[in-house]
Parts: structure tokens; sequence; C-alpha cells
């Protein structure tokens, strides 16, 4: 919990609340030198019963903290809290060439890259828009952008691996769709992103140094995801005979990188499940969320109410009067 406080000067109140602890600290002591007055021990027993003793001490402390809860409540505290974002477009677009297939990710690229995806979206502020691009030798936009996130998430687990990257032919389709939304009633455009992702270089259709600056020039920055390791592989059968040929797939960050600055983007590598998911949620948090600084004094007022109430409570159980 990261507070700062409107009225900081308000918590020197805090101070009273300490030398009233030590006033009550003092008085136990008191009362332990008027008790070594009495020479009958069994008239101590009488008239002060040992086994309440420690229900003063809880009744006390809660009653400190209840008053502690409430000063702070008055400094009025803030904190920065994320707000879901009113109006996004984002276009995921996804590398469906066959090197997703290469199995350095558990249990292979294209399987985990649909797991972290979905959960991607669902964890999504409802009211955002989100579209889907796959692309392999070509694309194809699977899912305009729309609020239905079901229906992203069923595309999402039907993409299919074919030849070839076309990444910056991605990047064009993606800004098509993002061009179709409509304007709002005012005539502005949501904000939009496109989160791309890929293991390899273009190898069909526009280069990608050339899909940058249509991007930039549209304003909606390119988030890059560089997904694998040096180490990949896959087993192709090249000329149909059933005979399969090992071929390389390393995974490619710098091409990735370039794109994102560019764009006014950022990049990022993922060699696992667990990065990839890692990204998505760091990702998600600045897509689809702001942070802003509220006032949260109803969080201290509460805890210092909840407090009384419980204090109240008790002593009411034990000594049948309020504290």
């Amino acid at each position: 919990m990261n507070w700062n406080f409107l009225a900081a000067e308000r918590l020197w109140w805090l101070l009273a609340v300490v030398a009233l602890a030590a006033a009550y600290v003092a008085m136990q002591f008191r009362r332990t030198t008027y008790a070594t007055r009495f020479s009958n021990l069994a008239l101590i027993d009488s008239v002060a019963p040992r086994s309440t003793g420690w229900k003063r001490h809880v009744i006390a402390v809660g009653y400190l903290l209840a008053l502690c809860a409430l000063i702070v409540a008055v400094a009025q505290p803030t904190a920065e809290e994320r707000v879901a974002k009113e109006r996004v477009t984002i276009i995921l677009a996804i590398d469906t060439s066959l090197s997703m297939e290469a199995t350095d990710v558990t249990p292979n690229r294209i399987v985990a890259a649909k797991a972290a995806a979905d959960e991607f979206v669902e964890k999504l502020p409802k009211n955002l828009q989100v579209g889907l691009v796959s692309f392999s030798g070509s694309t194809s936009l699977l899912v305009p952008p729309t609020v239905d996130h079901q229906d992203v998430r069923r595309a999402i687990d039907g993409l299919e691996l074919d030849q070839g990257t076309a990444i910056g032919d991605a990047v064009k389709t993606s800004l098509q769709a993002i061009d179709a939304v409509p304007a709002d009633e005012s005539g502005k455009r949501a904000p939009a992103v496109i989160v791309l992702l890929s293991d390899g270089k273009t190898t069909a259709g526009t280069a990608t140094e050339d899909a940058v600056e249509p991007a930039r020039t549209a304003g909606v920055p390119v988030w890059t995801i560089a997904y694998g390791t040096p180490d990949g592989y896959v087993d192709v059968d090249v000329d149909g005979s059933g005979q399969t040929r090992r071929i390389n797939v390393p995974v490619d960050t710098e091409a990735r990188a370039a794109r994102a600055d560019g764009t006014g983007g950022t990049a990022f590598e993922a060699a696992s499940s667990a990065d990839l998911s890692a990204v998505y949620d760091k990702l998600g948090s600045r897509i689809g969320y702001d942070i802003e600084t509220r006032e949260v004094t109803w969080k201290a007022l509460a805890a210092g109410l909840v407090l009384l109430a419980a204090v109240s409570t008790l002593s009411l159980a034990w000594f049948q009067r309020l504290p």
C-alpha cells in the first residue's frame, strides 16, 4: 500500500494516540502498585478477577487502532488505482507460420500462444473493442474489432498454421481494421494499438520496415512479442516423400524491436509459456487500463468504523458496557 495524503499535516494528531497509549501503559503500573497494598490475596481475587486482564488490553488496543485509522482518514489519503479505459481498439495479430509448431516452448509455440492470447482477451475490460488478425504467407482479418470477446476467443482457438510469414502485411491489415472502426458521436476516434506476436522474419508480402511508417502516420503503436528461443526447430516433409528434414527456426528479435520503436510501441521477448503470460499481463495493464490518483479516505474510514464496531461488540460481551 503506497498512500499519499492531501492533508498530511493532520497525521500529527497520531501523537495524541501515542500519548493515550503511553498513559494506558502507565495506568497499568499504577494498578499494580495499588494491588500490592492489599495484604489479603484472597481479597485481591474477589475485587479484580485475573481472567479479565487480557480482555481489557484487547479492548484498549482495538480502540487505539480505530483512532489511528480515523485520523488517517481525516488526513485524506490518496492512492494510484488501475481504472479501465473507456475506449480503446486492440488488434491482436498472431503469427500462424509453420515455424510456430516448434517445440522449444511447451507443448509448442502455437498452442502456448493460443492459451496466452485467450487469457489476455479474457482479462481485458469488457467495453474495449478487440479484433484478431492471423498471418502466415498471407493475412486474414478473422474478427473485426468488437466488444464480443467470446467471438475473438473462439477464433483464437481455431487458428491453423500455413507456410510463410507476412509480418508487414499483418500490420497493414490491422491498420485497415482500425480505420474501419467508426468515430463516436463527437467525431473522435478511439485510440488504437496493435499487439503482434511472431517468431520469425518476414518472408512474404510487404517488407517489415515498410509497415512502420503507415503505423506511425496513423498514430497506432505496434507492441511486438518475439516468441520462442534460439534453439527452435521443426521437422518438415519438404518433397512429400514422407521423409522429414529438420529446419532450425530461431526466434528473430531484432526486427520486432525496430518495428516497435518506430511506431512508439514496446518490444517484448518471451522464451516460454510463463514468459508469454507475463508479457500479456503487462500489455493488458498498459493497454486496457489507466493509472489514476484517487482519494481513498473511505478505506481508512471503513477500517476505523469496523474496528470500533468490533471493540464495542467485544466490550459489551465481556464487560456489559461500551468502552
